[in-house]
């Protein structure tokens, strides 16, 4: 069997016979595999400390084309979110699972392995986990194709900013962000979840921005608009909610989805 080295980022864990791990990670060169860590759960193991989402860790591992698990030989720490402070890990976890729920098997996508060491690197640096949270969604479900264009009104074509009336509509038809003036219903009680200027202006700059380039000037707001369009995407795209929204609701005791 063929050995292969990688950077990769760890998503999941789970357990296996007495000691075993089996340990799903994204590579940047080869996609999302699934491998057999041995004695990992043995407290003396070669894999302490180095398989906790979202970790990013250098990996050997043996691969056969015709099993469909690797075998990990080792995952070497660079950088953990255990070094983060406060509400972090549980975001963690949350950013990793995302990226699994995403991420199909072996096939290769250096831009969304980017994307999540960024955050992990912005997350050690002390970036907010809410700002953290929001960009990170914002370009995941960018990538994926989901994020519906937000520079230009879907059906006028012009503007969001820069007009009376600036802001955005997500229609609930059809997945699109209207201006005020094509939103649908009478214009007193627009449909849709609405996007403020501010919340349009955190969209252009994540555009453009690192995760790193975000301070504590988003208002919160702002972020408050954003994750309830990120998670009706989200949960119409994947028809579901993720297991780690639960956690957070619970840790910041945030409202369920409304159906």
């Amino acid at each position: 069997m063929p050995l292969y080295t990688a950077d990769a980022l760890v998503l999941r864990t789970y357990k296996l016979a007495e000691a075993d791990r089996i340990v799903v990670f994204l590579t940047a060169d080869r996609g999302k595999k699934r491998g057999v860590a041995k004695s990992a759960r043995r407290p003396r193991s070669r894999f302490v400390a180095s398989l906790e989402p979202l970790t990013h860790v250098r990996v050997a591992y043996f691969e056969k084309e015709t099993r469909e698990l690797v075998s990990l030989n080792y995952a070497e720490l660079v950088r953990s979110p255990l070094s983060a402070s406060g509400d972090a890990l549980v975001y963690a976890s949350y950013f990793a699972e995302l990226i699994d729920e995403w991420a199909p098997a072996d096939d290769p996508n250096e831009t969304l392995y980017r994307l999540g060491t960024s955050v992990l690197e912005a997350m050690a640096e002390g970036i907010g986990a809410e700002v953290l949270a929001r960009y990170f969604e914002y370009w995941l479900l960018r990538l994926q194709g989901v994020y519906p264009p937000h520079l230009v009104c879907h059906r006028c074509g012009e503007g969001f900013t820069g007009r009376p009336d600036a802001g955005a509509w997500l229609a609930p038809s059809d997945g699109v962000l209207t201006c005020a003036r094509c939103a649908e219903g009478p214009s007193q009680s627009r449909a849709g979840t609405p996007l403020s200027p501010g919340a349009l202006t955190f969209l252009a700059a994540a555009r453009q921005r690192g995760p790193r380039e975000f301070g504590a000037g988003v208002a919160a707001d702002v972020l408050t608009e954003l994750e309830a369009l990120h998670r009706l995407l989200m949960a119409r795209h994947l028809e579901r909610e993720v297991r780690s929204l639960r956690v957070l609701r619970e840790m910041r005791r945030v409202p369920p989805l409304a159906h």
